[in-house]
């Protein structure tokens, strides 16, 4: 499976950041982005219940074959809790669902939205690669997954892509991910990579963020981090207006320069801020940039960890506190 450099994440037109766009300002965005090319589009069942797939959906219609669509189960809004549930009857379910929500009769990319620690990760992968056995997905995906998980899951069936977060200041991956997808020919698909918009001038303090703003119950943004990690952004600036491209292509670019199988999907819900994203895909930056850059942003110098505790326990990717 051949993913194109940059895609474009969708959860925020539905879900997450406060209060999204309307159905037709997301609408409209979307048929943007096809038309500006966008050629990679990330949706799951958990984003708005559902109402980011329909989205999607009617956003492709009569243009199937212009992009590459991914979407993830195993994670869902149940009675308005949200349920993480790898059973393979669950899945099964979740990929029809999730098929007429989008209006189409095949997925190319389907990932296991997060590991059900209840259900041995072959069983769950097992559901999926009947999916792929009954052409409604082309290929199966991993998210906020282990290396020994990855493991675990190959030796049941091909896996395509990781989808973990990647960032300057989440370097995650780095403990063993990075490799692991390098070496056994996966994409490692880099969520938030913009660091939930620290990395691209996207606000000015958290006190800006919406009331429902997922941000807001992060650590790094909480008045005990939060100071430390903004003392970093004006130097961060001065290094992008250096290389002459904006803080947020300067992230990307850092990003894409980790290695040919990484792709991000940064997030957006407005147009320029999308091409501004893809145009990073173009940039050629000094490869002394990015290593000062890396120097800057890393774990190291960030404040706080990336998720709350109950967040946390929901993921099964490497943290360097278990590293350490």
């Amino acid at each position: 499976m051949i993913l194109p450099k940059i895609g474009l994440g969708c959860m925020s037109l539905s879900h997450a950041y406060g209060f999204p766009p309307s159905v037709e300002d997301g609408l409209a965005f979307l048929r943007s982005a096809l038309d500006e090319g966008v050629g990679m589009l990330d949706t799951a069942t958990l984003y708005g219940g559902g109402l980011n797939e329909e989205l999607v959906g009617r956003a492709i219609a009569g243009r199937r074959d212009e992009v590459l669509l991914a979407s993830k189960g195993g994670m869902a809004m149940v009675d308005g809790v949200k349920k993480i549930d790898g059973r393979p009857e669950t899945l099964r379910a979740q990929v029809d669902a999730s098929l007429a929500r989008l209006g189409v009769d095949h997925i190319d990319l389907y990932y296991l939205h997060r590991w059900d620690r209840e259900v041995p990760i072959q069983e769950s992968v097992g559901a999926l690669a009947e999916m792929v056995a009954a052409g409604k997905i082309g290929a199966i995906g991993l998210s906020e997954v282990s290396v020994q998980r990855l493991g675990e899951a190959q030796a049941a069936a091909p896996i395509a892509a990781v989808q973990n977060e990647y960032s300057l200041w989440s370097r995650n991956p780095e403990i063993g991910m990075l490799e692991a997808t390098r070496v056994s020919g996966v994409a490692l698909v880099a969520f938030s990579p913009l660091a939930r918009g620290f990395l691209s001038n996207g606000f000015d303090s958290p006190e800006d963020f919406a009331p429902k703003d997922i941000r807001r119950g992060m650590p790094r943004f909480q008045p005990e981090h939060w100071p430390a990690n903004s003392s970093l952004l004006p130097q961060w600036r001065a290094m992008a207006a250096e290389a002459g491209c904006t803080p947020g292509q300067l992230a990307l670019a850092w990003v894409l320069s980790r290695g040919e199988h990484v792709v991000p999907i940064p997030g957006t819900t407005r147009l320029d801020h999308l091409r501004e994203n893809q145009a990073a895909a173009s940039l050629s930056i000094d490869a002394e940039v990015l290593t000062r850059a890396g120097d800057l942003i890393g774990t190291s110098t960030v404040s706080g960890q990336r998720y709350a505790a109950a967040a946390a326990r929901e993921v099964d990717a490497e943290t360097f506190e278990d590293a350490a």
